[in-house]
């Protein structure tokens, strides 16, 4: 344990950044001025003395930053001389801490202070754990010295014995710290000493390993390069004695790509670029990335069918049938893809092929609600054409680059959709089918649909550019067919550059002729049924498709009809049922349940909606097909004050407008409909659109809003066979409005007989079905007057008003 001695008066010696611990023997240059004060003012204190006072003493203090360390040490100046370079310069060794006090005075022109020795002796015999560590800071002291090479100053290690003296020889260490150095002179008690002694070294022999692993790593690696560059010059000298041995010219893998691209049949601009890209291959070493980019550049480019073209079948007649045995219904999609092929096959007789670089591609537009085929409808295309089909799905498709592809710089660069639809195609005049088109998204990576801009525009897709070919790719032979469900999602300028071919949904008769020749087929083979195993007749396709489905396609019938066919082929195997069988109307509640939806007409009279007054029926377009809407409209008790117009059922701003508008037009001209407008002041008018939880917008609910509002204030009834659309003015007059051939097949469906249309819809009545109009009396109107003598009951009794 350390302790205190008697005091002592020393010259001060300040170490700049350096530190002495006892035992160590160290030169300290006399050219310094403080040095020189302190040796200088020791001997003078000796020669005052006499020769019993022994050699000069010094304290040795190191200065960190200016500020003296508390401890210092006794050091003895051992000789006095000239250092290697000639400077003269003395030896000091020391002998023992000392603790700093106060200043004092003394001769010559250094700084004086007293001090106290400090014992520093450690116990003997040394306890266990002592020994321990002693033992254990020898043997890595050792490990470090043998690491230098330093094998003289290992045995010198190992005979120290005193803990003290073994904790001091730490200073000798060059890999210390300062401030290290200066908490091992502070640290007073010789094991403590040791401990933080033995742990710096063991920390620093910890980095060493460290280092000297990542150095090995580093050294294994560039000697890994080095062999690899090495046995890589001497397979390419083997391999150019080989050939020279059998004779073969020389060539490189850039020789193989320009023999191919000098052997494929290319355009003569998409050649040149080629050839260019073969001379950067071939200037570009092994080891540089670019070297990779270009191959595989190369290898897309060679891929793709630039001069490669299917002959396109001329039989009209013949692509008309193969349309018909495929499709049921969708006139308007064969109509057109026939006089395409009859002008493709008159251009072509007249060798007006190409014209202006361009030849006769095609830009269709199928947009219609779910279920309706257009998707399928284009394969069939394809097949009427002899033309190769290729799909390429957009919904959901949010980056620009999937359409134009990426630039080549990139890591994982690919060309765009449409250029891999061509080299997936093997030919230049595919079928295309761009699908869900109405589904592509924009974010801050671009938008694909302006993509698309120059993709189908006949004017300027023979000169069409993708990203990462960068070279000019013609697309104007090719059939592109785009499908989508909502017309108002897809951008204006896009849909400008199609042709659009609405498919607005199948009646009741053409749901009948699909399920019976395409549907059943299809999912008896997948129930694993023979063809003439079970049957259904069309008195119970015509009730699976109007009261089991109300939908504009047919797939909630096909999947009705295969919950059917699965059912029998269940009972069947269960020795419930035998086949052959065929399904009546009678036999589908017993197979799958009750119906989902009985036609209003067909309800008891008191159950109807329209059994009230202030209920009409309203006709409307969804994303689904047409449907039919339900306006209804009541009075508030005028004790309640709620004066005013409340509108709920999620409704859009248009069709609000048209609540307020019709609410005015009644208020106004009241008194000529001979309807008891005084109410429409006194009590509030609340007008519900079921359902609620589905948003509704639109003007053309104007005249239902009329007439339930007029059938509410009359007592009238609405008649339950009577549906209407039409959009309505201040001044009464009935508005055109769009989607009229959807709205009459929702109609139908729901067994409507009378519909009230705007006069100035006639026109399109055109495209209606003939089986739905000579099932529909429609009603073209052009005011709301007409209206309400079509839709409102005659008042043989007079029903009172609901408050």
């Amino acid at each position: 344990m350390a302790h205190s001695s008697a005091p002592l008066t020393l010259p001060v010696l300040p170490l700049d950044d350096e530190v002495v611990l006892p035992g160590m023997v160290v030169p300290l240059d006399l050219s310094d001025t403080e040095v020189r004060a302190a040796v200088e003012a020791a001997q003078a204190a000796v020669r005052a003395e006499g020769t019993a006072a022994g050699k000069p003493r010094v304290l040795l203090v190191p200065r960190v930053d200016g500020a003296y360390a508390s401890t210092g040490v006794l050091g003895t100046v051992e000789q006095v001389g000239r250092l290697s370079d000639g400077d003269p310069g003395a030896l000091i060794r020391g002998r023992g801490r000392v603790r700093i006090g106060a200043g004092t005075t003394g001769p010559g022109a250094a700084l004086w202070v007293e001090g106290i020795s400090i014992d520093e002796s450690a116990p003997e015999p040394l306890p266990g754990q002592v020994a321990e560590l002693v033992k254990e800071y020898k043997a890595l002291a050792t490990d470090w010295l043998k690491k230098r090479g330093a094998w003289q100053i290992v045995d010198r290690v190992q005979q120290i014995e005193d803990v003290s003296a073994l904790a001091d020889n730490s200073g000798y260490s060059p890999f210390l710290t300062t401030a290290q150095k200066v908490e091992l002179l502070e640290t007073a008690d010789p094991v403590a000493r040791l401990k933080l002694a033995t742990e710096q070294l063991r920390e620093h022999l910890a980095e060493q390993d460290v280092a000297e692993s990542i150095a090995k790593d580093v050294q294994e690696g560039v000697d890994k390069q080095q062999r690899e560059f090495l046995l890589r010059r001497q397979l390419d000298a083997v391999r150019k004695e080989l050939r020279e041995l059998n004779g073969e010219a020389e060539g490189e893998e850039s020789d193989d790509y320009r023999a191919r691209v000098e052997a494929a049949d290319l355009p003569e601009k998409v050649r040149e670029a080629a050839l260019k890209e073969v001379d950067k291959l071939e200037r570009s070493s092994d080891q540089s990335p670019e070297g990779s980019w270009i191959r595989t550049w190369l290898d897309t480019v060679l891929e793709l069918p630039w001069n490669e073209r299917t002959e396109d079948v001329y039989d009209i007649k013949g692509a008309r049938a193969v349309l018909d045995a495929e499709h049921a219904g969708l006139k308007d999609v064969k109509e057109r893809i026939t006089e395409y092929l009859a002008v493709r096959k008159r251009r072509a007789e007249r060798g007006l092929g190409v014209v202006g670089g361009r030849r006769g591609g095609a830009v269709l537009a199928l947009v219609g609600p779910p279920g309706v085929g257009k998707t399928s409808v284009a394969e069939s295309v394809a097949h009427a054409m002899g033309r190769k089909f290729v799909r390429v799905a957009l919904g959901g498709v949010r980056d620009e680059a999937e359409v134009r592809g990426h630039r080549r710089t990139y890591v994982g660069a690919l060309p765009g959709r449409i250029v891999r639809a061509i080299k997936e195609a093997g030919s230049m005049n595919p079928v295309v089918l761009l699908d869900e088109i109405d589904k592509i998204g924009s974010d801050f990576r671009g938008d694909p649909a302006a993509a698309l801009l120059e993709v189908l525009d006949p004017a300027q897709n023979h000169t069409f550019r993708d990203h990462y070919l960068e070279v000019e790719l013609d697309l104007s032979d090719v059939v592109f067919l785009a499908t989508a469900n909502v017309l108002e999602a897809i951008p204006e300028a896009l849909l400008d550059r199609m042709e659009l071919v609405r498919l607005d949904g199948y009646t009741e008769d053409e749901k009948v002729v699909i399920a019976r020749d395409h549907l059943l087929p299809r999912q008896l083979e997948r129930a694993g049924l023979e063809p003439g195993e079970v049957a259904l007749d069309d008195a119970a396709l015509r009730k699976l498709a109007g009261e089991y489905t109300r939908e504009a396609g047919v797939r909630n019938l096909e999947r009705a009809l295969a919950r059917l066919l699965r059912k029998t082929a269940a009972q069947h195997e269960s020795g419930e049922r035998e086949l052959p069988f065929t399904v009546t109307p009678d036999d589908l509640r017993a197979l799958i349940g009750r119906p989902h939806h009985v036609p209003e007409s067909a309800q008891d009279p008191a159950e109807r909606r329209t059994s009230v007054p202030g209920v009409a029926t309203g006709l409307a377009v969804t994303g689904a097909g047409g449907d039919v809407l339900f306006v209804e409209a009541s009075l508030a008790d005028p004790e309640t004050g709620a004066a005013g117009l409340t509108l709920t059922g999620q409704l859009g701003d248009v069709m609000k407008e048209s609540a307020q508008i019709a609410l005015s037009y009644l208020r106004s001209h009241g008194a000529e409909l001979e309807l008891p407008v005084a109410d429409l002041k006194d009590r509030g008018v609340h007008v519900h659109f079921p359902a609620g939880a589905v948003p509704k917008d639109g003007p053309s609910a104007g005249i239902t809003l009329v007439t339930a509002l007029a059938s509410l204030l009359s007592g009238r009834l609405v008649r339950t066979d009577v549906a209407m659309t039409g959009e309505v003015s201040l001044t009464g007059r009935v508005l055109p409005i769009g989607g009229l051939k959807q709205k009459l097949l929702a109609a139908h469906r729901a067994g409507i007989t009378t519909v009230v249309i705007p006069k100035r819809n006639e026109p399109d009545l055109d495209d209606v079905p003939a089986e739905v109009l000579d099932k529909l009396e429609v009603h073209p109107v052009t005011d709301v007057r007409q209206v309400l003598e079509i839709a409102l009951a005659p008042a043989e009794v007079r029903v009172p008003v609901a408050a």
